[in-house]
């Protein structure tokens, strides 16, 4: 398709690239598609379309993996144009409008820019950028789960995703007027459609102060800033609606905890008339160079944040038991500005581990602590034979690769076995935190089970270690719910234990 005239760059424009998944050191990755859509502003419609699947310079850069990924194949890309070919197609698509794409900013923006690298061409720059995947996660919450594209278009019924990216980007413009529509009823019907709603009724609420549960009345809502990070746009561009439906409300004062409440009056959460205030003026480039590298991650860090993928691929939770031992191995995935980071695979497929009936060791531990001088919580259990199995195994495969890498960090066991306690190892559980405007937040999900059987979840009115440690005393037996995060950082590597979900077996 022709470019529009140069003076005409109100559209927004949807982007997707879908690349090959490396899988050796040094190989890098390549676009193997671009797709893109115009989008008018006003009435998100969409204007015209731009697909294209891209040969790269070696077509064995094609891997199984990759083709698992997107269906794309070394055949189907053989006689399609280079991105050289397409380059100046693509930068007139781009350059001086408004970007728009599930997670973007870590992933496409970044393709694109080292594509153009690669030509030594300059790359095109955008007005301002819309990474629904941050933005979805602040306004929509994870009512929708882990808000990849796929799983948001399921929760909307919106049919399976393709990971072709002309597809990938439609439905990514039809999952943003869902959100927008959802948000603009809770806010137009607050008593109703309360934002919270999709909280568990059996949630419960823990005060420190008087060890009780608060009343309803004493419960208030957390309004999050807005994580949108996009250039300076023009004023004609402010009254947008897929604009607006990017913006902030003002900032307030943070309360401690949020519940559902029908009857409390429910702040608006489409009131976005902040984000002039609050947009940070910067490019593409700087949002990318902040981004943190997923290897290069402190085995103390217990970060919330995701991490880009090329592709989204289904995570299974599986118990130890139901581990294939053989059927473990690690994968290196694309990650930030061209680097690389390892990825635990069961049969080819992302997984988490299931335990029951993990056994305390040592408390809730707050000797680390971050940047911000929060402790890094994390407590020690009695790990099943099984389990000391499947992580003995982990670790073997994930050192192998690493140090095939090149890397010369000390490995650190995840299975702790120290001198003289041999036949009792033990492994750690990090619980991470998350920053919501200014308040950190336990991002793991704790629930208590009672004597009856009955399961409730417990939700905190502040950060405080010690009221968690005192629900993690040795000797209390847990059920968790744990990712398996490779990490390299500051000349130490390993596996890191990540708490996704807890519960807590009272005595």
């Amino acid at each position: 398709m022709g470019p529009p005239p140069v003076e005409d760059r109100s559209e927004i424009v949807f982007f997707d690239v879908e690349t090959s998944v490396p899988t050796r050191p040094g190989q890098g990755f390549a676009i193997l598609e671009f797709g893109a859509i115009l989008v008018c502003p006003r009435k998100l419609t969409e204007l015209r379309s731009y697909s294209t699947l891209v040969r790269p310079a070696d077509l064995s850069v094609i891997s199984p993996l990759s083709e698992r990924c997107n269906g794309i194949t070394a055949d189907a890309v053989a006689a399609s144009p280079t991105f050289a070919d397409i380059s100046h197609l693509v930068y007139d698509l781009l350059h001086g409008r408004i970007w728009a794409g599930h997670n973007i900013i870590r992933f496409d923006c970044v393709r694109i820019r080292d594509a153009f690298a690669e030509i030594k061409q300059p790359p095109p720059e955008p007005k301002g950028t819309i990474d629904s995947l941050s933005l979805l996660t602040q306004k929509f919450g994870r009512r929708a789960g882990d808000m990849k594209m796929a799983t948001l278009a399921t929760y909307f019924g919106l049919g399976r995703q393709t990971h072709r990216s002309l597809d990938d980007v439609r439905m990514n413009l039809e999952v943003l007027k869902y959100c927008a529509t959802v948000l603009f009823l809770e806010s137009s019907l607050p008593d109703i459609f309360t934002a919270n709603s999709w909280v568990s009724p059996n949630a419960t609420t823990r005060s420190r102060s008087n060890g009780k549960y608060p009343s309803q009345r004493d419960l208030l809502n957390i309004n999050k800033d807005s994580v949108l990070s996009s250039p300076a746009t023009e004023s004609k561009d402010k009254s947008h609606p897929i604009l607006s439906f990017a913006m902030s409300s003002p900032k307030r004062d943070v309360p401690n905890i949020a519940v559902a409440d029908p009857n409390i009056v429910q702040s608006d959460p489409f009131d976005f008339r902040g984000l002039q205030d609050e947009i940070k003026r910067k490019t593409i480039k700087s949002d990318v160079a902040m981004e943190e590298k997923p290897m290069q991650e402190s085995p103390d860090l217990a970060s919330s944040s995701s991490v880009s993928q090329p592709c989204g691929s289904s995570i299974v939770v599986l118990e130890p038991d139901g581990i294939c031992i053989p059927s473990i191995d690690a994968s290196l995935v694309p990650s930030f500005r061209g680097s690389q980071r390892i990825e635990l695979l069961h049969e080819g497929f992302l997984f988490q581990l299931h335990c029951t009936d993990l056994k305390v060791r040592f408390g809730i531990n707050t000797k680390f602590v971050d940047n911000a001088g929060r402790p890094r919580l994390s407590f020690v259990v009695d790990p099943s034979p099984s389990l000391c199995n499947v992580l003995d195994a982990c670790d073997r495969v994930v050192q192998k690769l690493t140090l095939d890498s090149g890397s010369s960090s000390d490995w650190r066991p995840v299975v702790i076995r120290k001198e003289g306690f041999f036949n009792y190892p033990t492994v750690r559980l990090h619980i991470p935190t998350a920053v919501v405007a200014d308040v950190a937040i336990y991002a793991t999900e704790i629930y208590q089970r009672e004597s009856s059987g009955a399961v409730q979840r417990l939700l905190f009115s502040k950060f405080d270690a010690a009221e968690l440690g005192s629900l993690f005393m040795p000797g209390t037996f847990v059920d968790a719910f744990f990712s398996l995060d490779p990490y390299d950082y500051q000349q130490n590597a390993g596996i890191k234990l990540v708490a996704k979900k807890l519960i807590i077996h009272c005595k």
